[in-house]
């Protein structure tokens, strides 16, 4: 350790500034608690939620809807940015494939419809042979998905967006997966209903639903994501209780050998040093095993832990208003787009200029392979190319682009990741109760935003009774969490159950692909 040092001594270190560990500060530091939070990137809090602002022009990381079923959640929303800074705005986000929009989710009759006779035909026809003789071992999402919609139409609506997105092949991913995913939406039953809304045979209310998701709105941050954890930022350095040290990764978490925890951390202005009886880490469980210390038993399981990596191409293009959406589905297999957002869809005020629109594609790739470590130039003529081979923008249009590159944006759930989260989680629970894991990262949750805020939620309530009043984790129902039977287990249960509305919160997680349970084995 530098001799120039700074040490801060403090009730709680907090390490990332995301959604997690921003809840967990603003609510530590209203009850008194201080805190000292170290975040690695120089300039931006909100992690993932971040909003990135290039030459006035402020764009999100994906897009953030304000939407939970947890009131608390949304009642802490309201009182750290106040609701006149929330705008309502209309929900559309549809699927683009070879120069026509699909509704999403996918209405069967129109995408028919759209596809034309001769394509619709070869879709039923492929549609009809495998309800009359379907794949008998379904094992994949490639054999679930064309068992229900036929080869054609999984192909056009289902294959290559999935694999853009996951960076595994339709035939690798779990069939339990794709019956999570697409449940609900049966192609014979979209066309009978198509077929009677066309002959006017409808009754409401069924004749309406269709409209009705086109007109749901959604609650935003009129400048961004970004606005809210740089107002929870402010009211935590308020209170004069917190730091947010901005611009310092995590070096080593250390046990202070009575309970407490010694953080060190470091910038490009040296090393900080925070003294605190209890830490929060939402950074990744990999990240953190490596940085603890003593070494945890579990960092051989924590260090095989897998993320799927993430950039965005802002492009600054002529034209109020290119398309209605929010953001769209690219299904074409010609270009590497996964999805473009729209940020002027998403709120008027990120968008400086009125006679212009910036548009968000985004890139889903692993750190270090080719779309990763193109030079920013590269990409924003990728980028531009895209835009012009979907016919979307016209490349003499685009005025500027700008990169932002998100690393681990989604955990992944290969077939070992369950058994390895457990070993670090029950390991450092017995070992250490005085440290939090919380967020997406650290918990290696493929989460919400509101799942985020919730454990960071119940884990201040923790800290502030002493005991591990409440579950984050959720697991109390899992049998083999107990089955080490140590003497006293029993009492380190915690003694509360999440209520209702905070359960809603906890339950905010998205479902992941898995891989085929034996694929690595034939690999």
């Amino acid at each position: 350790m530098g001799e120039n040092a700074t040490t801060l001594k403090v009730d709680v270190a907090i390490i990332g500034a995301g959604p997690a560990g921003l809840t967990a500060g603003y609510l530590l530091t209203k009850q008194g608690k201080s805190v000292a939070i170290i975040e690695k990137d120089e300039t931006y809090v909100g992690g993932i939620s971040r909003t990135v602002e290039h030459e006035g022009y402020r764009f999100d990381i994906g897009g953030h809807r304000f939407f939970s079923k947890s009131q608390q959640v949304v009642d802490l929303w309201n009182e750290i940015l106040g609701e006149d800074d929330f705008i309502q705005r209309p929900r559309m986000s549809r699927i683009y494939y070879e120069g026509k929009f699909y509704s999403y989710p996918l209405r069967a009759f129109e995408a028919l419809w759209n596809l034309g006779i001769l394509r619709s035909t070869v879709c039923m026809a492929s549609y009809l042979q495998y309800k009359l003789f379907p794949k008998k071992d379904v094992k994949s999402f490639e054999d679930w998905t064309t068992n229900q919609f036929g080869h054609k139409l999984y192909s056009i609506f289902f294959k290559t967006y999935t694999e853009k997105v996951w960076g595994m092949p339709c035939n690798e991913m779990s069939a339990d997966w794709a019956a999570q995913r697409i449940k609900g939406l049966s192609l014979w039953g979209a066309v009978v209903d198509g077929l009677k809304r066309s002959l006017g045979l409808n009754k409401k209310p069924n004749d309406g639903q269709a409209v009705k998701t086109l007109l749901e709105t959604f609650r935003y941050p009129r400048l961004g994501p970004g606005m809210m954890w740089e107002a929870a930022r402010d009211k935590i350095l308020a209170t004069g209780k917190g730091h947010v040290i901005m611009g310092h990764g995590l070096k080593q978490l250390s046990s202070d050998g009575k309970g407490g925890w010694r953080m060190s951390a470091e910038g490009k202005d040296g090393e900080v040093v925070v003294e605190a009886a209890h830490a929060i880490s939402s950074a990744p469980m990999r990240e953190l095993s490596k940085r603890l210390h003593p070494l945890p038993q579990s960092t051989l399981q924590a260090n095989d832990l897998k993320y799927r990596d993430f950039l965005t191409v802002a492009l600054m293009v002529e034209g109020e208003d290119l398309f209605p959406d929010n953001w769209i589905y690219i299904h074409d297999s010609k270009v590497k787009v996964g999805r473009v957002q729209n940020f002027r869809s998403w709120s008027p005020e990120m968008i400086p200029d009125e006679d212009m629109a910036c548009v968000g594609l985004e890139y889903f790739c692993f750190e270090g392979d080719g779309l990763w470590s193109m030079e920013d130039d590269d990409l924003v003529k990728l980028a531009t190319d895209e835009m012009e081979i979907l016919g979307l923008v016209d490349r003499k249009k685009v005025k500027s682009g700008a990169v932002v590159r998100q690393e681990k944006a989604y955990p992944v759930y290969d077939e070992d990741y369950a058994a390895n989260v457990d070993a670090m989680r029950i390991e450092l629970e017995e070992k250490h109760p005085t440290l939090h894991l919380v967020g997406r990262n650290g918990m290696h949750r493929y989460n919400n935003q509101d799942h985020a805020m919730m454990t960071a939620m119940l884990t201040v309530e923790n800290i502030i009774a002493g005991e591990r009043l409440y579950d984050t984790w959720c697991v109390n129902e899992d049998a083999e969490y107990h089955e080490a039977g140590d003497e006293g287990a029993e009492r380190s249960l915690p003694s509360r159950q999440p209520s209702e509305d905070q359960a809603a919160a906890l339950n905010s997680v998205r479902e992941v692909p898995t891989r085929v349970a034996g694929d690595k084995e034939a690999a």
